[in-house]
């Protein structure tokens, strides 16, 4: 139990806080293209193809990139398994980067004159994930609720 109470405890600080639900926020979008089809996106069915078909990326490896993005963002907002789900979405990051824009350089297509999307947001996004895993969900997070609620810790009454 002291693992899994471990998973859940989290500070009582706003700037973690902070750092969670923005990138819950700023993921939320990529899953919701890949599995609702919003923001421009392709939909589950589409995006399965590419991954799968396109990239030669395993089924079940899409399919939990795809679960990462979208369900670990909510999990981010809500402050829910933060630390599975930062080390989801970090994992997740570091694929992408190395799979797909490493070959364009570091930074993002602002002036649309490289092939594609540099990897300067995936580092960032890394970053606030790693340190999501290392100190967990801050303030309001819903982790805290749960660790409250776990037998460890709580002394035996007879």
């Amino acid at each position: 139990m002291k693992i899994v109470s471990a998973l859940f405890k989290t500070p009582d600080c706003i700037a973690t806080f902070l750092l969670r639900v923005l990138l819950g926020i700023v993921i939320f979008p990529h899953g919701a293209q890949k599995v609702l089809g919003w923001f421009g996106g392709y939909g589950f069915n589409d995006t399965m193809s590419f991954l799968s078909g396109t990239l030669h990326i395993p089924a079940i490896f899409a399919y939990l990139a795809i679960a990462t993005e979208f369900l670990g963002s909510i999990g981010l907002i809500l402050g829910l398994f933060t630390r599975a789900a930062a080390f989801g979405i970090g994992i997740t990051m570091t694929v992408a980067m190395f799979m797909v824009h490493a070959p364009n350089g570091f930074f993002m297509n602002w002036a649309g004159s490289q092939k594609g999307e540099g990897y300067e947001f995936h580092l960032l996004a890394i970053g606030l994930a790693l340190f999501l895993v290392v100190r967990g969900g801050g303030k309001w997070a819903l982790d805290s609720i749960a660790e409250e609620a776990l037998p460890a810790g709580r002394p035996a009454t007879v």
